[in-house]
């Protein structure tokens, strides 16, 4: 009893420090699980890419396959953002609000929705996998390499959304650190799969796809076992996982921000796709797979802080603390901006020495990717201004203006200029369209949020 009667004043200090201690340090404390998390959730595509890109005499084309089948990942990785991250913004407000019941409600239709969501996705995907990776840009050339990645990493997508929509519900619960193994759990797993897979029993493309299937399922156990435990506030309770319809709406209206903001990245991955393949062939294609592999690197530490300031701004807006709500903001703005500021300086000074991690033996390939990685980051200092500030409205769940901002970059400006650019400046316009639209999304971004400070000034 006394073990039990510790546990629950842990979980409770847990939620009240959200809303007492130094957002400095609950900034800090937050984000760096988060951020550890999410360059370690990064080495799952990008491990794979490495190992996949030293495949004797295939390297280079199995690493185009790859990028081919990319959309198709981002798709089943929306529908996770939806119900995680729509699930884990409504628990930090209403354990702000003193609502734990309605809180765990949240976190029994999320499991349910995962569930049901995920086999929708692995049957549809399936069984029209090779039309859909034409769609996306495959060509007779990577069909075969994207087909036997793809039908492995589709098929566990129920292990992938579980450990992802599960593990943003433990971090808005106050267990960044728990969040934090999770990930690590998986990607370790898969850098020991990978090798072993692809090399030791010859397996290749295929061998890189059942590794990370595998990793993500360990992972999936372990979030599952942690709410089976006493350690978490949140608890399962049979009766919240029949889907309740409200409950069903707030976590869809919440996640509709980052669900729209990975679909539109999955419409424009293929309209960038079929750009490459016309302007640059099959070898451009794999550059862009290698240029996001890289970049992710830079942009996950900035989405790692947009998860910790996630529970701290939500929590201080639903218990009436604008002031910590302002902090919080600005001090993750600062961290984003300066961690794409230096993921610029090292980009555009050693472009090389970064693509050959991937690939030493194809000069055309390196030549096209260290081109391409120049141009395409060259406005990613601003980046981070407009994620960290995007996702601001979504923690406080304003979805509408989350999902325009999130919007305004991949779709209602940068899908215009995929489709202007590149017939005037070949394969140059693919590389500059991105920060083209980046700058006008920002300049958006700072519009909305100067107006919501104001409006959030005369609530002090």
């Amino acid at each position: 009893m006394d073990e039990v009667k510790e546990l629950r004043e842990e979980n409770i200090d847990r939620s009240k420090q959200l809303g007492e201690e130094s957002i400095g340090k609950l900034l800090l404390r937050f984000s760096v699980p988060a951020i550890v998390g999410m360059l370690v959730n990064a080495l799952y595509n990008m491990v794979d890419r490495i190992f996949i890109g030293h495949i004797p005499n295939v390297g280079s084309i199995a690493i185009s396959g790859i990028a081919v089948g990319f959309p198709l990942s981002i798709i089943n990785m929306a529908f996770a953002m939806l119900i995680g991250i729509g699930s884990s913004t409504m628990v930090s407000i209403k354990l702000g609000e003193k609502k734990k019941e309605e809180a765990e409600k949240i976190l029994g239709n999320a499991i349910v929705l995962d569930v049901m969501i995920s086999l929708i996705i692995s049957i549809v995907g399936l069984a029209f996998l090779d039309s859909i990776l034409k769609v996306f840009g495959a060509s007779n050339v990577t069909l075969p390499y994207a087909r036997n990645y793809m039908k492995y990493i589709i098929g566990g997508a129920l292990l992938q959304n579980i450990g992802f929509g599960m593990n943003n519900i433990i971090r808005a619960e106050g267990s960044p650190k728990i969040a934090m193994i999770t990930m690590i759990i998986g990607a370790i797993m898969n850098t020991i799969l990978d090798p072993i897979l692809i090399f030791g029993f010859n397996m290749g493309v295929r061998g890189a796809a059942i590794a990370t299937i595998i990793s993500q399922g360990i992972s999936s156990v372990w979030v599952i076992y942690y709410f089976l435990s006493k350690r978490s506030i949140l608890k399962f309770k049979k009766e919240n996982l029949r889907l309740n319809i409200h409950t069903v709406k707030t976590i869809f209206s919440i996640g509709m921000s980052p669900f729209f903001m990975q679909l539109a990245s999955s419409i424009v991955t293929t309209l960038y796709n079929t750009s490459l393949i016309k302007y640059g062939g099959d070898l451009a294609v794999g550059a862009m797979g290698i240029i996001n592999s890289i970049i992710m690197l830079f942009f996950m530490p900035i989405f790692g802080i947009n998860q910790g300031a996630q529970p701290i701004i939500g929590y201080n807006y639903g218990a009436k603390q604008y002031k910590r709500v302002k902090k919080a903001l600005k001090l993750a703005i600062i961290a984003g901006v300066c961690i794409a500021t230096f993921g610029f300086i090292i980009i555009q000074l050693f472009p090389k020495a970064l693509i050959s991690i991937f690939n030493k033996e194809d000069a055309e390939l390196i030549a096209i990717s260290v081109h391409g990685i120049r141009i395409d980051m060259i406005a990613l200092p601003i980046i981070g201004f407009q994620i960290i500030s995007s996702n601001y409205f979504q923690a406080i769940g304003k979805a509408k203006i989350a999902i325009v901002l999130s919007l305004s970059r991949q779709v209602i400006v940068l899908i215009p200029i995929l489709l202007i650019l590149p017939p005037i400046l070949k394969l140059d316009g693919v590389w500059m369209a991105g920060p083209i639209s980046d700058v006008l999304s920002a300049t958006l971004t700072g519009v909305f949020l100067y107006k919501d400070m104001k409006l959030l000034k005369t609530k002090v």
